[in-house]
């Protein structure tokens, strides 16, 4: 019995995908459907990265390109993996400025939510702001404190990273927009944390964003906003690790949902 739905596809000498024309199809749906909902949602950096990227729609990026771009921007580059990684892999790549990225697409059948992160939600979810210096330090950071973390500490560190690159918002004077690949990769998820008004947006606090328990099979109860993108770089600035000790001193709070797959 394989322990994931799907399996990433290889690359040929030249590190290129033989993506099928279903593939395709499915891509270029994806892609429509999502620059409409993130339209007036996702913020300026995101934005900017996406036209610096200029991932076409009608086929399947290859990493090669993307990786061109990224190198250029901020040293960064894509390691392709399978479906999922062990956390000293994720860590270690990370702290190298290579972002895992798993080489298969979803089907026509879990076109609308997948749990497993695939090709559309790593590409287009997250290449974007790794063209940011501030987003790209603050994540190659994040996997070197992740190498030499404990098991127990790391299960912190998986906090901070939930509610900032995956499901991160800024709030600003022109109120609030969306930088976290996890929110901006799904219809739902962009449209519910924008503008629902059951949805809690709470400031970033270190300490209470590692002690928020998270599921990843449900639209979130909670986000934190940074005020601007310049403040995830300042965090790399202190000492993440003493704040992780700290939220593992003061325990986790109550959970915001129903008891399943808690993180």
């Amino acid at each position: 019995m394989k322990p994931f739905k799907y399996e990433s596809k290889p690359q040929d000498r030249n590190g290129l995908v033989h993506w099928s024309e279903e593939e395709t199809e499915v891509w270029r749906h994806l892609m429509v459907r999502q620059l409409a909902c993130i339209e007036g949602k996702a913020c300026k950096e995101y934005l900017d990265g996406l036209d610096m990227l200029g991932l076409p729609i009608t086929q399947i990026p290859q990493l090669p390109d993307i990786n061109r771009v990224l190198q250029g921007a901020t040293g960064w580059s894509l390691a392709p993996v399978p479906a999922l990684i062990d956390f000293d892999r994720f860590f270690a790549l990370l702290a190298n400025r290579q972002f895992p990225v798993a080489t298969f697409l979803r089907t026509r059948s879990d076109i609308d939510y997948l749990q497993e992160p695939d090709y559309f939600h790593e590409i287009f979810g997250h290449c974007a702001m790794l063209t940011n210096p501030a987003f790209a330090a603050f994540t190659q950071l994040y996997g070197k404190l992740g190498v030499n973390a404990s098991k127990a500490e790391r299960v912190y560190l998986a906090r901070l990273y939930w509610f900032t690159v995956e499901f991160g918002m800024i709030r600003s004077d022109d109120g609030f927009s969306i930088y976290g690949g996890g929110i901006l990769s799904s219809p739902a998820e962009t449209v519910y944390a924008f503008s629902d008004e059951h949805v809690l947006r709470e400031p970033l606090d270190i300490i209470e964003v590692m002690r928020t328990p998270y599921r990843i099979d449900i639209l979130q109860p909670i986000y934190f906003y940074l005020d601007d993108m310049h403040q995830l770089y300042e965090l790399s600035k202190i000492d993440l690790m003493a704040c992780v000790r700290q939220a593992m001193k003061m325990g986790l709070h109550e959970p915001l949902y129903p008891m399943k797959i808690a993180q």
